[in-house]
């Protein structure tokens, strides 16, 4: 009955914060944010589902993150996040603002970058940020040049190259205790597959749908086992994975089955041939990309879909 009792309340708070959000109403959202991420002391869920609500990020990240540094151990309190366009409407943005973390954030977009150092708050927190495509050549190299070690979280979301980025990286200086990355659902939840590796991959070119991109979540758990991390859960929209530190399990944060993990899409991102949103959902999304390369990241060898 308490639970029930707290999601709706969540849900009203959210649905009034949408409304603000759209009047940029910053004060107000982070007041109803701090008290929602407040709430969460009082859920018993293991669920990461149960904790979720949006203030900044696209979905219900925002929740999910605050749950998440409630329950493991956070050695520094630092985020790297890449793939932000212009940051306002990001991962970490609540993370920063809530908690007072220090960050550092890339986007391929100069204009975007340009954007986020121009707004009025940006003095009053412990940001850094860089305009750059990000590639296997250089993603290391920009990484090592935070000087960050052992950091709390990592977000990957760069519509396209996401798991050969993730492979990539190093991360053992950095140690992230949570790591986002963004999934293509459309891909399924059964076959480990990436759109196949090119350096200047562009969503928006690859395929006029602008749904060939990313990685399915198996390839992207393929790559996070082998780095020491544990599936933990996906957020409700079903585009973002969450991935735990082994050594940071606990009776709280559980390794899932991915079976029991995934969560297919449902938001209609689609476009027709002209550019105009197309609102094609379920199977039908995967028809417009049937017999496009994919990579299987297990066997190296390309298949189609």
């Amino acid at each position: 009955m308490i639970k029930k009792v707290i999601k709706k309340v969540a849900l009203s708070i959210s649905n009034s914060f949408s409304k603000l959000n759209k009047h940029n109403n910053k004060t107000t959202l982070l007041a109803m944010g701090s008290m929602l991420s407040k709430q969460q002391y009082s859920l018993l869920s293991n669920n990461i589902n149960d904790y979720e609500f949006k203030i900044f990020s696209q979905f219900g990240d925002d929740g999910i993150i605050q749950f998440l540094i409630k329950n493991i151990e956070i050695k520094n309190e630092i985020f790297i996040e890449f793939g932000v366009e212009d940051y306002m409407e990001s991962n970490t943005r609540f993370l920063m603002m809530n908690n007072n973390w220090t960050g550092f954030v890339m986007d391929g977009s100069e204009e975007a970058m340009n954007s986020l150092k121009n707004q009025n708050w940006y003095w009053q927190y412990c940001l850094t940020h860089k305009a750059v495509f990000i590639d296997q050549d250089n993603i290391n190299g920009l990484l090592a040049s935070t000087g960050f070690s052992n950091i709390g979280l990592l977000s990957i979301d760069i519509d396209g190259n996401d798991y050969h980025i993730f492979k990539k990286i190093d991360l053992s200086k950095l140690n992230p205790s949570i790591i986002i990355a963004e999934y293509n659902s459309i891909f399924g939840k059964t076959r480990q597959i990436t759109v196949p590796y090119n350096k200047s991959f562009v969503r928006t070119q690859a395929h006029y749908s602008n749904l060939y991109f990313g990685a399915s979540l198996p390839a992207l758990n393929h790559a996070a086992i082998e780095k020491g991390y544990a599936l933990i859960g996906c957020n409700k929209a079903g585009n973002n994975a969450y991935f735990i530190r082994k050594d940071l399990l606990n009776d709280k944060v559980k390794e899932l089955p991915l079976e029991k993990a995934f969560i297919e899409s449902k938001f209609r991102e689609s476009r027709s041939k002209d550019y105009k949103l197309s609102y094609i959902a379920g199977e039908e999304r995967l028809e417009l990309i049937k017999g496009l390369d994919v990579l299987n990241v297990e066997t190296n060898q390309l298949e189609k879909l």
